[in-house]
């Protein structure tokens, strides 16, 4: 008889052996956008570039694309250490910032990157319809704008409802404050108005779980603009909306975040079958 510390030290091994299985390769700094607009703007071609890690002896794999923050006026495309070795692709992705253009060019470039993952991961061996948006902050917010107004992905040919799932990490869902400034409204002035996910509540969205940090701790009023961005989609009919606030977490819980993804992933993954 196998003795039980033996038996979870031959689990572990067979686990180990199983996730060394899948091999990951990286390429990085793919242009989202056609060579045309890259020359006539030159901080397109600068800055709207995303990095890919992929599995690549899997097929019809889940993609989660990553959208940095830094309240739209800095960070770096990042792909993110606790989403890797999953047998997941990850997509990060870099967006030009203010003061170098104005809403909605942020907007715009999240769009032009996630519809480029639509039309070109089945080259990588991933599966369009398991396609998933998140970010941090800024890249929250991003996520769930073109999840919600669905113009920004039409114009590429994609239908936002064709994304398998938005989670965004404390984004906001009021105008971002970065979009008021540029208007001359103080961070502090609540606004909804087009540039905010709460002024495009619908019942038909892609299921959505935002996660967000203590509301006694997060920036400003991150944990109630949630609430009310949840509340409301409930009222407009939306059936797969849910808030999580991560107790103890400030503005930087990424961390404790990322498990909670990838148990959304799992759980949309297996409704879809």
């Amino acid at each position: 008889m196998i003795r039980i510390p033996t038996l979870f030290l031959l689990i572990a091994l067979f686990s180990s052996a199983v996730a060394q299985d899948t091999q990951y390769k990286t390429i990085s700094d793919i242009p989202y956008y056609a060579e045309e607009m890259r020359r006539q703007d030159s901080y397109i071609g600068e800055r709207c570039l995303l990095d890919i890690y992929y599995p690549v002896n899997k097929k019809d794999f889940t993609t989660v694309v990553w959208f940095h923050g830094g309240g739209l006026t800095g960070g770096n495309k990042e792909l993110p250490e606790a989403l890797k070795n999953k047998d997941l692709c990850i997509v990060g992705v870099n967006y030009r910032l203010a003061p170098g253009v104005k809403a909605p060019a942020y907007i715009e470039d999240a769009a032009a990157a996630v519809a480029w993952v639509f039309k070109n991961i089945g080259r990588y061996g991933g599966e369009s319809s398991r396609i998933f948006v998140s970010g941090h902050s800024a890249g929250g917010y991003l996520s769930m704008m073109i999840g919600l107004d669905k113009q920004y992905l039409a114009v590429h040919g994609i239908d936002a409802d064709s994304i398998a799932g938005l989670i965004p990490f404390s984004g906001q869902a009021i105008t971002h404050f970065t979009i008021r400034k540029e208007n001359d409204i103080d961070d502090k002035q609540p606004v909804i108005d087009k540039y905010a996910p709460l002024f495009h509540v619908r019942s038909d969205a892609p299921p959505m779980l935002l996660i967000t940090g203590d509301r006694e701790l997060e920036m400003l009023g991150r944990y109630e603009e949630n609430a009310y961005l949840a509340r409301m989609m409930k009222v407009a009919g939306h059936q797969d909306t849910r808030l999580l606030e991560l107790q103890g977490y400030g503005h930087d819980m990424a961390y404790p975040a990322f498990p909670l993804m990838l148990n959304e992933i799992t759980r949309l993954n297996r409704e879809k079958k």
